[in-house]
Order: C-alpha cells, then sequence, then structure tokens
C-alpha cells in the first residue's frame, strides 16, 4: 500500500510538503521519486529508518525528506520551487517495489 498526498498548483519560489503512506513490513530504504511529462520516473530522495538521508543533486537545499516509523509516514518538505520540479511525485521503497501508488501532481508555475 502506497498512498501520496499534497501536491497542488504553487508559484515558483513557493513550498510544498507531500505525505505518504505506506505500509510494507521491516522497510530500510523509502525513498521519492518523481516523473515529469514525457519523462522517465527519476529518483529524488532517500531515507534509511534511522534517518540517514540523500537528494539528487537537482533538489539538494530545497527539499528535505523525513519519515515517521512510528506510524509509516514518509514526507517531502519542497521549498523555492522551480518550473522544472513539476511532475507526478511517488514515494516507494528503494530499490522501489513491483507496484507504484496513484501519485500526487505537482505543478510550479506562475
Amino acid at each position: 500500500h502506497l498512498a501520496e498526498s499534497g501536491g497542488g498548483l504553487v508559484q515558483p519560489g513557493g513550498s510544498l510538503t507531500l505525505s505518504c503512506e505506506f505500509s510494507a513490513y521491516k522497510i530500510d530504504i523509502m525513498a521519492w521519486y518523481r516523473q515529469a511529462p514525457g519523462k522517465q520516473r527519476d529518483l529524488v530522495a532517500t531515507t534509511t529508518s534511522s534517518g540517514r538521508r540523500t537528494y539528487s543533486d537537482s533538489v539538494k537545499g530545497r527539499f528535505t525528506i523525513s519519515r515517521d516509523n512510528a506510524h509509516n509516514m514518509l514526507y517531502l518538505q519542497m521549498s523555492n520551487l522551480k518550473p522544472e520540479d513539476t511532475a507526478i511525485y511517488y514515494c516507494n521503497r528503494f530499490p522501489e517495489l513491483d507496484y507504484w501508488g496513484q501519485g500526487t501532481q505537482v505543478t510550479v508555475s506562475s
């Protein structure tokens, strides 16, 4: 079970926080991915259950990934958003499971 929420339309420079509810047994690394129109799905950020985090170069310094292990929740705080951040955002294990949620659309536009 993977359920993303929190997307929307935001102006450049704005902020959004995405949430993901996941249910799976003992997942160490959770991740956010995104897929822009006409492009492949890319890895955005990862976090281990102990809080070690990685980010793609394109979002480093602007996005923060976090998780609540007690409630199986994953978050992505996004700030200083740019039009190139427009995409459908997905959460999944890293490496990914063989199924995906519906994702949540983020559109950055003035």
